[in-house]
């Protein structure tokens, strides 16, 4: 019986551990920076190279190459409203799905970040409209 208990607390603890870990955040400062139509602030989270594919831009760009991109794309599309609608990923990498609502219509926004060096760096952003 005392044997059971051990392994239930264990199973438990190790349930609690993963749950944890498996719904990282994803950092405010992307949600707001994609809010707020913050290319510079947004572009601090890019890898050195990001797989971008925003209106006809469909490559891998240099940092700040995607980040004239997503300027470009802020400025035609002036953000009023952004919000998480589902993330995951385990251990390294998580990526997210929103919802982007600008003056000229409402897009889904999907980015992939990877850890490196103990930071979260952006490798792919996908914003493409909907409907």
């Amino acid at each position: 019986m005392k044997n059971f208990k051990l392994k239930l607390i264990s199973l438990l603890f190790g349930l609690f551990v993963l749950a944890t870990s498996s719904f990282a955040q994803i950092p405010d400062e992307i949600v707001l920076s994609i809010q707020n139509g913050n290319d510079a602030s947004l572009a601090g989270f890019f890898n050195e190279n990001v797989e971008l594919v925003v209106q006809s831009h469909d490559d891998v760009y240099s940092k700040s190459q995607a980040q004239q991109i997503v300027a470009e794309f802020f400025k035609t599309n002036k953000p009023k409203q952004f919000s998480i609608i589902h993330q995951g990923g385990k251990e390294g990498a998580r990526y997210a799905i929103g919802s982007l609502v600008t003056n000229t219509g409402t897009f889904r926004v999907y980015f992939l970040l990877k850890n490196k060096n103990s930071n979260s760096y952006i490798h792919q952003l996908r914003i493409e409209k909907q409907g």
